[in-house]
């Protein structure tokens, strides 16, 4: 996939929520660009929600970094609750 896209960020953030954000979608590219352990990635979702508390907004995001990437936040978070523990890997 081309990573020359833009991430779905509200630049109202601090550079704290910024950075929470940010390390998420990283963890999900690293889901589908090889693999993240679970723990790893439902760590950063923990970090994002704190930052993203609306449902709403949470599938919002989930739907323009999908458009721009080809990346679910949904799929990858929803496969590491289902593993529980080790390498998450939605690669293609």
């Amino acid at each position: 996939m081309e990573k020359n896209y833009s991430y779905p960020l509200d630049f109202s953030w601090s550079t704290e929520e910024l950075s929470s954000v940010l390390s998420f979608l990283n963890q999900v590219e690293k889901a589908y660009e090889g693999g993240v352990t679970a723990n790893a990635l439902l760590a950063s979702y923990d970090q994002f929600k704190a930052v993203v508390k609306s449902k709403g907004e949470e599938r919002r995001i989930d739907r323009e970094f999908e458009a721009v990437s080809g990346y679910s936040t949904y799929r990858a978070v929803k496969q590491a609750k289902e593993q529980g523990k080790g390498v998450v890997s939605l690669g293609r």
